[in-house]
């Protein structure tokens, strides 16, 4: 049966890349997206902005509580994420290891809980 996982794109902390570095890796990410599509595994994909965008809501003693992110200091950050269907863990890692390639980049592959039709 076919499940979803989730490829987190982990990327190091700073702006991004000269055009001569990022332009081809995102001409490989783009083939990558239209690998998926064709075999019919794409569910969804994007990149995320700088972690500095983001905002943080927690909930602490009953108060709802509102500060800029990001959620954790680090020397990475996800920066972008494809959610895929597959068959197994294999056919993820799979895809997993395409997307590694394309990006130059560590990719976490992680299984969704539950069907597909689930969080669909």
């Amino acid at each position: 049966m076919t499940k979803h996982y989730l490829l987190s794109i982990q990327q190091p902390d700073g702006g991004p890349p000269a055009p001569e570095i990022i332009e081809p890796i995102m001409a490989d990410v783009a083939k990558f997206n239209d690998e998926l599509r064709e075999a019919g595994a794409w569910v969804f994909a994007g990149g995320l902005h700088e972690p500095t965008t983001a905002t943080v809501v927690r909930y602490d003693d009953g108060e709802l509580l509102t500060t800029d992110g990001p959620y954790v200091e680090g020397k990475e950050h996800v920066g972008g994420l494809s959610i895929i269907a597959a068959e197994d863990l294999d056919e993820a890692l799979e895809w997993g290891r395409r997307l590694a390639r394309a990006t130059r980049l560590p990719i976490e592959v992680r299984p969704f809980q539950g069907d597909p039709a689930d969080h669909l």
